[in-house]
């Protein structure tokens, strides 16, 4: 078992960065920097800090819903990769909270 944290990363599914679409951008970056792996969620409905609704509908507009980037990392990972989006100056709304993690089943405590 070890000691890590969970890192978190909110987008559009639509927003680039680069001319590639943000998530594909950010799981390249974590690819590069040999991180063990990481994880793309896409939502079926959310909002956001304009409260504005998206949801997964025939009318709604294609590339509004928000997709999330999610990581188990060590400390000096995290930190790493949120250094690299910082320099990148890439802005995204990011939750990171400390978690234990292993793999079964050798390493239940």
């Amino acid at each position: 078992m070890m000691d890590g944290i969970y890192l978190k990363f909110y987008a559009q599914e639509s927003r680039r960065h680069g001319g590639q679409l943000l998530y594909e951008w950010i799981v390249e970056l974590a690819r590069t920097l040999e991180l063990p792996g990481c994880s793309v969620f896409h939502a079926t409905a959310g909002y956001g800090h304009h409260r504005r609704m998206h949801h997964q509908a025939f009318f709604e507009l294609q590339g509004t819903l928000p997709v999330e980037i999610v990581f188990a990392l060590t400390v000096e990972q995290a930190d790493l990769l949120m250094s690299k989006l910082c320099a990148a100056k890439v802005e995204l709304f990011w939750v990171r909270m400390p978690i234990e993690f292993g793999f079964l089943p050798g390493d239940v405590a």
